[in-house]
Parts: structure tokens; sequence; C-alpha cells
């Protein structure tokens, strides 16, 4: 496959920099003194998840709708690539992206909900990476 223009790749970049800041947050939260806000760990977690797949569609110039939906973003990604198929639980973060947000749309997280949630991220995060180094683009930044 030829590698997108450079301004494509840079916003792909981008996305990937704002993701794992999601993702840094999110794990930081559980060394907090106090309880760690689990809801805000999770939608940490949902955002990484939701960026790394627009990084993924933005490098293949697939246009996505503005969506908190990562079922629809993993449709998305499906037709070119079939790794996405089995991230399906990703589908279960969805619900994080409105409940840290907005009040009275608040949902109970604990914290094993709240690791679960940083570990599918974790692994979006390295499926995306991978198939976009398979792809011949190299997402730079893997030290965590």
């Amino acid at each position: 496959m030829k590698l997108p223009d450079a301004p494509i790749l840079e916003k792909v970049r981008q996305w990937l920099t704002y993701a794992d800041e999601d993702l840094r947050v999110a794990r930081h939260a559980f060394s907090m003194p106090e309880a760690p806000p689990c809801r805000v760990i999770a939608f940490h977690a949902q955002q990484c998840a939701e960026k790394y797949l627009k990084a993924y569609l933005v490098f293949h110039g697939v246009d996505f709708p503005f969506t908190h939906s990562l079922r629809r973003l993993l449709d998305l990604s499906a037709s070119p690539a079939a790794w996405a198929e089995r991230l399906r639980d990703a589908e279960e973060l969805s619900p994080y992206a409105i409940t840290a947000r907005y009040p009275g749309e608040d949902l109970a997280v604990s914290e094993p909900e709240a690791r679960r949630a940083v570990e599918i991220a974790e692994r979006v995060r390295q499926a995306v990476r991978g198939a976009l180094q398979d792809e011949g683009f190299d997402p730079g930044g893997d030290q965590f």
C-alpha cells in the first residue's frame, strides 16, 4: 500500500498522540492517593480506543461520522482490517463516552470495570499500532 500524503500522516500522528494521552491519564489515575475515579478512568479508556480507531480510519481515507460508538468505528475499520473483529468487546466502552461528562447520565463504574476498560483500550492501541506498522507507517512513541 502506498502511504497517504504527509498532511494525512500528520493528522494520524495527532490522533495517536491524543489517544495515548487519554491512556496515560487513565493509567495514572489508578495511582491517586484516594480511591481511583473509576468513572473518569473508564471515560479516558473509551476515548483512547475511539481515537485509535479514528486514526486508523484517517490513515485509510475512510470518512467517519461524529460518533462515540465504538461499534460503528469497528464496523468502518473492519473493511480494511480483519483485526477489528477480534476487538468487538471494545464496544462495551461506548457508554463511558457519556457517563463521565454529563450529570444525570452517570453510570457507576467499579474498579474491576475500570481496569478492564483500560485493558481493552490497550488492546485496541496495540492492534492499531501493529496494523499501521504492517502497512509501512511508523507510529513512533511506543514507550509508555
